[in-house]
């Protein structure tokens, strides 16, 4: 098993998709994605080479993967390095991923 470090932007990503389920779906979906994010990095932890690398290939970006957050359109994004899983984003599917995470990365 390896440790999930989530970076400041992943865990800010994390606190406005709360807020904003929060805001229009009620306390109780908000709680939903809060488990099932948790879920998400839990599997990600025991069996880290399991995400996509699909869009680290398009961005040319070695070693980067992705999860969904399941019941969520959310995708964590994440670099398994030796002793971690390096959590660097949570984003929407309907964002714009490439654009987001070629500026960013």
């Amino acid at each position: 098993m390896k440790p999930a470090f989530i970076r400041p932007q992943a865990r800010a990503d994390l606190r406005a998709e709360i807020v904003y389920y929060r805001k229009h779906a009620g306390n109780s979906i908000a709680s939903r994605l809060v488990d099932a994010a948790d879920d998400a990095l839990r599997h990600l932890q025991q069996n880290p080479g399991t995400g996509s690398p699909r869009i680290g290939q398009i961005l040319d970006v070695s070693g980067l993967r992705s999860w969904h957050v399941s019941g969520f359109p959310l995708i964590w994004f994440y670099f398994e390095r030796k002793d971690c899983l390096d959590v660097v984003r949570l984003l929407g599917e309907r964002q714009d991923i490439l654009s987001i995470l070629n500026a960013k990365l």
